[in-house]
């Protein structure tokens, strides 16, 4: 396993790849890898000829009162857990923008709401890393966790708005034993907090199962999750379309009922479908 640490060098040995005719892969991450960020590197492990790995921690997608600055970080772990599942390449630079970076890269309509509302500027430092990975490593596929599965639906339409030569694919959202969705973030939860986040997957589930019933009304199955629900501050309880990521009223096609919340320390998102599910291209 080769570890990168300039965009050169980078580039570089992908290009080395591809003129030997192969197939390069890139699962972009900030680090700090669980065993979600894991099964995204077999998925594409098991497509590609050459698997590579990003860790960069993006200071574009942070606000101003995020925590960029205490971000966990896990070097050495991270890169054996690269090595365990057949990583080719870590990239792992120390600033992956040229001095006098001025572009932003920003995907309309579909960063209105959920996280786009609440965390204004995040969703197009998001676009602008993942566009500037996407020109860097010169992947075939790359693939993007569906628990973010806001991100993940931006950054297909900007791949086909931009006409990018990447096949971007979902990956399933990955659980602890206990039902909480996999995140770097967890590691700020007391045990008395990871408890009570534990009603975000509750909610969240009881949304599902009542829609599945069917129960079709959106404000029917709102009032289920917030009953569920033991958080701090809610961010947000929605139903969108899976496609347009807009509010629904009724769920009449695939949908996603998505959760952003603070429990202690961190905030946290989740989300399930409902509704038929999404036929992925």
């Amino acid at each position: 396993m080769e570890i990168l640490s300039t965009p050169a060098a980078m580039t570089a040995w992908s290009q080395r790849a591809r003129s030997g005719g192969m197939t390069v892969g890139l699962v972009p991450t900030m680090g700090f890898l669980h065993d979600g960020h894991l099964s995204l590197m077999r998925q594409l492990r098991s497509r590609v000829d050459r698997l590579v790995v990003s860790i960069y921690v993006n200071p574009l997608q942070f606000g101003p009162s995020e925590d960029l600055s205490s971000y966990p970080r896990d070097r050495e772990g991270d890169l054996a857990k690269c090595a365990s599942v057949g990583v080719d390449a870590v990239f792992v630079p120390e600033d992956l923008y040229p001095d006098g970076f001025s572009t932003l890269v920003s995907v309309n309509g579909l960063t209105e709401h959920l996280c786009g509302a609440s965390r204004p500027g995040h969703f197009d430092g998001v676009c602008t890393v993942v566009a500037r990975l996407f020109g860097v490593v010169r992947p075939d596929e790359a693939v993007f966790g569906e628990k973010d599965f806001q991100q993940l639906m931006v950054i297909r339409r900007m791949v086909e708005d931009l006409a990018l030569p990447v096949r971007v694919l979902p990956g399933a959202l990955m659980r602890d034993p206990d039902g909480l969705a996999m995140s770097s973030r967890n590691t700020y939860l007391s045990a008395e907090d990871r408890a009570r986040a534990l009603s975000i997957h509750r909610a969240l589930g009881a949304m599902q199962a009542a829609e599945a019933a069917g129960e079709r009304r959106v404000s029917a199955l709102r009032s289920l999750g917030r009953a569920a629900l033991d958080v701090d501050r809610l961010d947000y309880l929605e139903v969108v379309d899976a496609l347009t990521l807009a509010p629904v009223d009724r769920v009449d096609g695939p949908a996603r009922v998505a959760i952003a919340a603070w429990v202690g320390r961190p905030r946290l998102i989740d989300n399930m479908p409902l509704g038929p599910s999404l036929r992925w291209i």
